[in-house]
């Protein structure tokens, strides 16, 4: 039987190890802006990959790249080396595939708007109950219809055509408010300003591809380019919530294992909970608590444990707090409700601990023998075999072409969908009617026609007395007489539609 070794994190009064056996059960990394989380990461991702587990990223900053690249010799690299006493440190590269959403420092990232379904997006964007059901018959009358529901114009397309035929549907699917519709509507184009356009469409990701193993059967380190998705922050927390989701639903049940199949890093953890719905956060809840029976861990990094909910934080097992500043009565609150979460040490005082912690040291906890919490541990994190910083451009283009998913993901595919045949249909549809009215080009026709004829009859030699119509006056007479009718019944038409509310558009 192979022996899986534990993950080394750093040094207390003893090495301070994560044992993968409990890794699936979730992890935090916390503390404030520049005190040592994405070196933390850097080496949990590096030690998950080493035992073949593959790692998914965000890099937020754009300097976890670097961890692709084989790391340098550095005074203190070597110093803390020594300190913590690690005899085989080597310097190493890691097998990283690169992703993002937006498709410039990475593999395009997809997911069509079927998979993501009427539930998860209701939750997604807020939806009350009553929007909620009409979002639910949007999907079923696509269904119905064999209609392609893959990117945002599809749903948004479907949407206003339910919208504008809403009697027709009544009895098959019931009332559809039109103040619902135009609210879901709202939404949409506020979720397809963030963004979400670029995400939603084919080819869609295959969550398999983010589980694979290199030559050496190390796990692939997934990166996902995320400085530029921060700035839209509901587009990330989309993106989260789909994936994690996707993993809930279609891996299978396997239970506690020796190693975790998957573990996922999510930076700027608090975007997915910030403002975000009850019903969200109770669905974040409900995954984070289940999703270890399928094999994957999930490890949250923000600044203060308190951007996480406290329902969510409870599912976290494997803490690493670095320091944490109190400058507020809140930044006080938020220390001293920090150290009580974790197993207290004799040896020093948690509260004050996490307000002294250097750069590079962490107050660390973790899983040990049936899932008990071991006591928390001063640890001086170890460095990482990797660099330390970004990957260059033509470091990262040089991964990108060696990838094995070059081409697979690069060019989007956009088939005939439900945009497409709703729009040929309504076409189809208004086209008899648009043929009862002049077009403009028409109506400049027929005031040029008008205005030639009068010239003409103006020119001509006035008569004496009363005398039959001439050719050219009968024709004159005919054409305003067509105009007339013809605009008459047009604006006749717009002012009983307006009363009525019986014109169609």
């Amino acid at each position: 039987m192979t022996v899986i070794e534990n993950i080394l994190i750093g040094k207390g009064e003893d090495l301070v190890t994560l044992q993968p056996k409990y890794a699936n059960r979730h992890g935090l990394i916390a503390g404030a802006t520049g005190t040592g989380k994405t070196i933390t990461l850097q080496v949990l991702a590096e030690g998950f990959s080493h035992i073949g587990v593959p790692v998914f990223m965000a890099d937020v900053k754009g300097d976890l790249s670097g961890i692709s690249q084989k790391g340098t010799e550095h005074p203190k690299v070597a110093e803390r080396v020594e300190e913590i006493g690690i005899d085989d440190f080597v310097f190493d590269d890691n097998s990283c595939v690169f992703w993002d959403l937006f498709g410039e420092k990475g593999h395009p990232v997809r997911a069509t708007i079927s998979d993501m379904g009427p539930t998860l997006l209701s939750q997604l964007l807020g939806l009350n109950d009553t929007q909620t059901g009409i979002m639910t018959v949007v999907f079923r009358f696509a269904d119905d219809e064999g209609l392609l529901l893959l990117d945002l114009k599809d749903l948004i397309t479907t949407l206003k055509f339910i919208g504008d035929n809403a009697k027709q549907f009544k009895s098959e699917y019931g009332n559809i408010s039109s103040a619902s519709v135009g609210a879901i509507h709202r939404r949409l184009i506020e979720l397809e300003e963030s963004g979400a356009d670029a995400f939603f469409g084919e080819p869609q990701l295959d969550l398999w591809d983010l589980m694979r193993v290199d030559s050496n059967g190390h796990g692939n380190i997934n990166i996902l380019a995320a400085d530029k998705l921060m700035m839209k922050p509901k587009l990330y927390a989309t993106f989260l919530l789909w994936l994690i989701s996707e993993l809930f639903e279609d891996l299978p049940e396997v239970g506690d294992q020796d190693k975790p199949r998957l573990v996922f890093f999510f930076d700027e953890a608090h975007l997915l909970f910030e403002d975000a719905p009850k019903a969200l956060v109770e669905k974040v809840e409900m995954v984070v608590r289940l999703i270890r029976s399928k094999g994957v861990g999930i490890y949250f990094i923000t600044q203060s444990p308190m951007d996480i909910p406290e329902d969510v934080l409870g599912q976290l097992g494997n803490r690493v707090q670095h320091a944490l500043r109190a400058f507020t009565p809140k930044d006080k609150k938020a220390v001293r409700a920090t150290a009580q979460t974790m197993r207290e040490n004799p040896a020093f005082d948690s509260e004050t601990a996490i307000m002294e912690l250097g750069v590079g040291e962490a107050l660390v906890s973790t899983l040990e023998a049936d899932g008990i919490p071991s006591i928390v541990e001063r640890t001086t994190v170890r460095p990482p075999v990797s660099r330390i910083g970004p990957a260059t451009e033509s470091e990262r283009a040089k991964a990108m072409k060696s990838s094995p998913f070059a081409g697979r993901y690069d060019t989007e595919i956009d088939r005939e969908s439900a945009h497409e045949k709703l729009k040929a249909r309504v076409q189809k549809i208004e086209a008899p009617k648009l043929n009862q009215f002049p077009t403009a080009a028409q109506k400049a026709a027929q005031q040029q026609a008008s205005q030639s004829a009068a010239q003409v009859t103006a020119q001509a030699p006035k008569p004496r007395g009363r005398q039959r119509q001439t050719v050219t006056e009968a024709l004159t007479k005919s054409v305003v007489r067509s105009i007339g009718s013809s605009v008459g019944r047009q604006i006749g038409r717009g002012i009983l539609g307006g009363i009525m509310g019986t014109r169609r558009r």
